[in-house]
């Protein structure tokens, strides 16, 4: 029995470390607060590859690809821009 759980801990841990990670996600848009994300290539953020705007009235667009490089910004609804 302790050997079974040793050989699946041992293919859990070996998958786990094979397994490409996901993009990091950006942060969630707070409620009544509109939101502007954008996606780049690759850390010095010079080639934008995607993007997302959600509006206060919580409709999204987004448009491109997400990545793990990213700015993200955020207004209060009704705040003058």
């Amino acid at each position: 029995m302790i050997r079974r759980a040793i050989a699946v801990t041992v293919v859990a841990l070996g998958a786990s470390a094979v397994m490409p990670a996901a993009p990091a996600q950006a942060r969630f848009c707070m409620p009544d607060h509109q939101c502007t994300t954008y996606y780049y290539s690759d850390s010095s953020h010079s080639t934008q590859v995607g993007s997302l705007y959600e509006e206060c009235d919580g409709s999204r667009y987004s448009s491109g690809r997400r990545t793990g490089y990213f700015t993200f910004s955020e207004i209060p609804c009704g705040s003058p821009r």
